[in-house]
C-alpha cells in the first residue's frame, strides 16, 4: 500500500485518536484544529466496556490512568440541601474517569512528534476528484489529501461542507446543559453533589485532587434558541432561568459570570443514514452523538478510531471499502448508546419531578457497557 494522506479534522479525541492508529499502519496524517490551542477545559469523561480495551491496544491506558479522577460518589440534594439519595461512584464515573482536557493532552502528547498539527486553522472548502481531495483553508494555502476525516464534533464544520446543514441530522433532546471551573469551596474529597430543583439541576464536583471543582447547570429548554457562539447570550440565559433558586445556586452563578472556560450546549444527537461521501468520513460525535446524558461519548469516539483505522488498513486504503466495513462494524453499537441517550435524558427530570430510583439507575449504567467486541487489526 502506498502510504496516504489523511487529513483529520478535530483535535479533542476522535482526531488525534485516530491519527494514533493511522500512523501505526503507515498512513501520514494532518490534524487541523480551530482553536489556537489544545482545548483544556471541559467536563469529566469515563471509560466503559469496550472501550477500556481500545485504550488498552493503545498503549496509554497507564498515561490516562495518572489522571483519574477517583470519584467516590455523589450525594443528591434539595433547593434546602437535603439529602434525598446517593448516587456510587460507577454511575459517575465508569471503571475509569478523568477530566476532557488531561485526555486531550495525553492524546496530544502520543501523536504530536508522528502527525502534522495545524491549530487556528478550519476547512473553507473541499472538492473532490479522482486522486485526492483538494481543501482550502481560512489561514492556510490549499492542500490535496488522499482522505478527509470530519471528527470536529456535534456542529461539524466538515458534516456541513460535505452532507448539508445540522439541521437535517441535529435531534434536539430538549435539555441544555453548562460547565464550568470553580473553586472547590465546598471541600468536596473526591465527591460531587447534584441539586434537584424541578425541571433544572445545579451540579458541583471536585477535580484535580481535590483542588479545584467543576460546576454543571442543566435544564430543559425545548425551544430556546440561544447563539452557541455568543457566551454573554448563554450565561444570560441561565442567570435568568436559575433566578430565585436556593442551596448554591446563587453562587454558582457568581462564578459563572467570572469563569474563561465556560461552555454551553444543547443536548442533542446526531443521527445519519451514512457516515461518508466519496472520500470524506465522519468519526465520533461528528458522525453519531449519542447525546452527552448516555455517557458514552469517548467510548463512541475511542472505539470508532480504532475501528475505522483498522478498516482502512485491511482494505489496503480502499476508501469505499473501508468505510462501508467501518459503519457495519459500528452501527449496532452506536443505536444501542443512542436509545441509552435518549432513555437518560428522559429521565434526568423525570414528569413526576421524583430522580430515578437506586435500581432504576442502576439498571440504566449497566446498559453503559457494551458486549461489542472489536476486531483484531494487524499493525
Amino acid at each position: 500500500m502506498n502510504q496516504k494522506s489523511v487529513l483529520i479534522s478535530g483535535a479533542s479525541i476522535a482526531g488525534p485518536a485516530l491519527a494514533l492508529w493511522l500512523h501505526r499502519y503507515g498512513f501520514r496524517t494532518t490534524l487541523v484544529e480551530r482553536a489556537p490551542a489544545l482545548r483544556d477545559g471541559g467536563h469529566a469523561i469515563d471509560f466503559r466496556g469496550v472501550a477500556l480495551d481500545v485504550l488498552k491496544r493503545m498503549g496509554l491506558f497507564e498515561a490516562v490512568r495518572e489522571h483519574d479522577t477517583a470519584m467516590k460518589g455523589m450525594t443528591v440534594v434539595n433547593g434546602a440541601g437535603e439529602t434525598i439519595a446517593e448516587m456510587p461512584a460507577e454511575f459517575m464515573s465508569g471503571e475509569l474517569e478523568v477530566l476532557r482536557g488531561d485526555l486531550t493532552r495525553v492524546l496530544y502528547e502520543a501523536t504530536r512528534r508522528d502527525a502534522e498539527y495545524v491549530f487556528g486553522d478550519s476547512i473553507v472548502s473541499m472538492v473532490q476528484g479522482a486522486d485526492g481531495v483538494r481543501v482550502e483553508f481560512e489561514q492556510g494555502e490549499p492542500r490535496t489529501f488522499d482522505l478527509v476525516v470530519g471528527a470536529d464534533g456535534a456542529h461539524s464544520n466538515v458534516r456541513r461542507l460535505v452532507f448539508g446543514p445540522e439541521s437535517e441530522y441535529s435531534h434536539d433532546l430538549g435539555l441544555r446543559s453548562a460547565v464550568f471551573s470553580a473553586p472547590n469551596y465546598l471541600d468536596l474529597d473526591h465527591r460531587g453533589v447534584l441539586c434537584r430543583l424541578g425541571d433544572k439541576a445545579a451540579m458541583i464536583f471536585s477535580a484535580r485532587g481535590n483542588t479545584e471543582a467543576l460546576a454543571g447547570l442543566f435544564c430543559t429548554a425545548p425551544s430556546v434558541d440561544v447563539d452557541r457562539n455568543d457566551i454573554a447570550a448563554q450565561k444570560r440565559f441561565l442567570a435568568e432561568r436559575f433566578a430565585g433558586e436556593g442551596w448554591e445556586v446563587p453562587r454558582l452563578l457568581d462564578i459563572m459570570e467570572h469563569t474563561d472556560d465556560f461552555f454551553f450546549d444543547g443536548i442533542n444527537q446526531i443521527r445519519m443514514d451514512t457516515w461518508s461521501r466519496g472520500r470524506v468520513v465522519l468519526l465520533g460525535d461528528a458522525a453519531y452523538c449519542a447525546a452527552p446524558t448516555s455517557g458514552m461519548g469517548t467510548s463512541q469516539a475511542l472505539v470508532g478510531a480504532y475501528v475505522l483505522a483498522g478498516e482502512l488498513a485491511a482494505a489496503a486504503g480502499d476508501h469505499e471499502a473501508a468505510f462501508a466495513a467501518f459503519e457495519k462494524e459500528m452501527r449496532d453499537y452506536v443505536a444501542q448508546n443512542q436509545l441509552l441517550g435518549r432513555r437518560l435524558a428522559e429521565s434526568f427530570f423525570p414528569a413526576d419531578g421524583e430522580a430515578p430510583d437506586g435500581p432504576g439507575l442502576h439498571a440504566m449504567n449497566e446498559e453503559r457497557v457494551s458486549t461489542m467486541e472489536v476486531k483484531e487489526y494487524q499493525v
